[in-house]
């Protein structure tokens, strides 16, 4: 008999990072190739996704010289939503200030932000308006980076989802990242296409500036209060699958 599957992978207890760090294949997937010029659109469901699961990318991009549109599906309003201490209009706004200081922490405070503040976790209801949003602003760009379709969160599906739709139409390659696939999955897991991974490879200087930037979301990482339904949303032991030095992508 098959183990029971827990309701909620990304409530279950989940993969430390010292295992995903021992896994020889994690630093052995092909090197990604970036863009050295033009334009790259980032789509993120909440603002932080983009950060964890790119944020080194970004910082590379833009010391390259790329020009950076950094989408914000959701303004992350609903990851409180038991909160006594702040608004859902409040953290929206909070959210979209932390984006903001975490991009000039990674050197991209010229990007380009765009809110489509489509209602949070609700992304997958309107997925094909997404995908209509994002079709002109992919026109003309080199790349499109998107949560990937199978994180097993709905939001981050679903926008991964809409991004591959639109960058299809639009005849533009689109990388996604994981970002919640770290805590549920394990090495070597089937659910998750290993053979369609590549890396892109953060030099110190890269890799600290994502750690800075990361630390940026405040309402995210630190509780808003000492209530249990203001409890941080990304504690240490997950915030340590985001702080590699290294950051996959699936193609």
């Amino acid at each position: 008999m098959a183990p029971r599957q827990p309701a909620d992978p990304i409530q279950a207890p989940g993969t430390a990072e010292p295992v995903w760090r021992a896994w020889s294949r994690l630093g052995a997937f092909p090197a990604a190739a970036l863009p050295e010029q033009g334009r790259v659109v980032v789509v993120a469901a909440h603002p932080d996704d983009e950060v964890l699961g790119a944020g080194g990318t970004l910082a590379r991009l833009a010391a390259a010289g790329a020009q950076l549109t950094v989408v914000s599906v959701t303004d992350g309003e609903a990851s409180h939503p038991h909160s006594t201490r702040v608004t859902p209009t409040r953290l929206a706004a909070i959210r979209a200030g932390e984006l903001r200081g975490a991009l000039a922490e990674l050197g991209a405070s010229e990007a380009e932000v765009v809110r489509l503040q489509v209602a949070d976790t609700r992304v997958a209801v309107h997925e094909d308006e997404v995908a209509a949003a994002l079709k002109p602003l992919l026109d003309g760009a080199r790349l499109c980076l998107a949560p990937w379709a199978g994180d097993v969160h709905s939001d981050h599906e679903a926008a991964g989802r809409a991004a591959l739709a639109a960058a299809r139409a639009a005849a533009v390659d689109c990388w996604t990242y994981p970002v919640w696939m770290w805590h549920w999955a394990r090495p070597d897991d089937t659910r998750v296409p290993w053979d369609r991974a590549v890396t892109v490879r953060l030099p110190q200087e890269f890799s600290e500036l994502k750690h800075r930037a990361v630390r940026r979301f405040v309402s995210q990482i630190h509780p808003l209060g000492p209530d249990a339904a203001d409890a941080a949303v990304l504690p240490p032991d997950e915030l340590a699958h985001h702080l590699r030095d290294i950051e996959v992508f699936f193609t």
